[in-house]
């Protein structure tokens, strides 16, 4: 697999630091907001063939390939729905910078399945599930109902995410013979820069089988 995948030449990628603020208040701070929003979902859709590419040499049943393939197909399906609202309202992928982070972490956890687990889908795609609904309520109360719509697709599918997520790497600590929990706080510690900031949504976490003993305990991260 390549250290890095084909991009186009926009979005200017930033440091995550240099990154403007965006809400959904106004019609520039909405494009900004569905902007970044595809940024994320054009990453996860490299991120979940990377996985698939970079780990095949792991040994595991296929029905994980066919899970991430799923993924990948849905991620991609998120992207254009987010590419074409933004070409609703006049704008278009690549009119705002973006940042790279999200392929930093890709890079970080290179070298071991278990570490990409919990750093992608079981941190990354799981605070979606902490951030989605409150996107849905404000969308819905300024009256855009598009975006609204598209957003509950996604908070559908990345639930489905995060469980395929916690499906496998369960799978891999219980092949080992190791407590999970304890195997995803490792990992996360060493391997994902930041904290893993409340408030969560505790419920649609543990319908993906992402319980609070997983995350709570990595609070304490944040400084």
């Amino acid at each position: 697999m390549p250290d890095r995948p084909g991009r186009p030449k926009k979005p200017e990628l930033l440091p995550p630091r240099d990154m403007p603020k965006r809400a959904m208040g106004g019609e520039a701070g909405r494009i900004a907001l569905i902007h970044s929003l595809a940024h994320i979902e054009l990453n996860a859709v490299d991120l979940t063939w990377d996985l698939v590419g970079r780990f095949a040499h792991v040994p595991m049943p296929r029905s994980f390939f066919d899970d991430w393939v799923t993924v990948g197909l849905e991620e991609a399906k998120h992207f254009s729905l987010l590419a074409q609202r933004l070409s609703d309202l006049g704008a278009a992928y690549g009119d705002l910078p973006a940042h790279d982070g999200l392929w930093q972490a890709a890079q970080a956890t290179g070298h071991d399945l278990a570490a990409r687990l919990a750093v992608i889908p079981l941190v990354l795609e799981a605070r979606g599930l902490d951030i989605t609904p409150p996107m849905i309520e404000k969308a819905e109360r300024i009256g855009d109902t598009a975006t609204a719509s598209i957003l509950r697709i996604i908070y559908r599918d990345e639930k489905r995410h995060v469980a395929f997520g916690a499906k496998w790497f369960r799978y891999l600590c219980d092949r080992g013979g190791i407590d999970p929990e304890r195997r995803f706080q490792d990992l996360v510690r060493r391997h994902f820069k930041g904290g893993l900031k409340p408030p969560f949504n505790d419920r649609a976490r543990s319908e993906a089988g992402l319980t609070p003993g997983f995350y709570r305990p990595l609070v304490r991260l944040v400084g």
